[in-house]
């Protein structure tokens, strides 16, 4: 069983608009489901940091509090994870996160197909 965190586009190209940030991550959370299918175990950083951010006080996105626990959390969520699904969709901060998992020696997805099933 793996720990997969699924990483992809959450504000790049949305100028900060909330309906197209939730498009973004209406697809990050698609991918959950499968993933937990597949016998692991799905995570997205904003499930954890969006929580955070609005507890510390953020008044809107992009803010010095945003900025603060955003990435931070993707990325210490990264040392506890086995594996990213990396989906599709130009991102800085997905691309940060696959950077950081190669280095932490994870395994990198680039489709639901690649996870094996664990469900054996």
């Amino acid at each position: 069983m793996q720990l997969i965190l699924i990483a992809g586009p959450y504000r790049t190209g949305t100028g900060n608009d909330p309906v197209l940030i939730q498009k973004n991550m209406d697809k990050l959370e698609a991918m959950a489901l499968p993933i937990f299918r597949k016998g692991h175990i799905p995570m997205i950083g904003e499930w954890v940091a969006n929580p955070l951010i609005a507890l510390a006080g953020s008044k809107e996105i992009g803010d010095a509090v945003f900025t603060e626990i955003q990435y931070p959390t993707a990325h210490r969520l990264l040392t506890k994870c086995d594996a990213v699904l990396r989906i599709e969709g130009a991102s800085k901060g997905a691309d940060q996160d696959v950077e950081l998992a190669q280095k932490l020696g994870l395994k990198i997805y680039f489709s639901l197909e690649e996870i094996p099933d664990n469900n054996g």
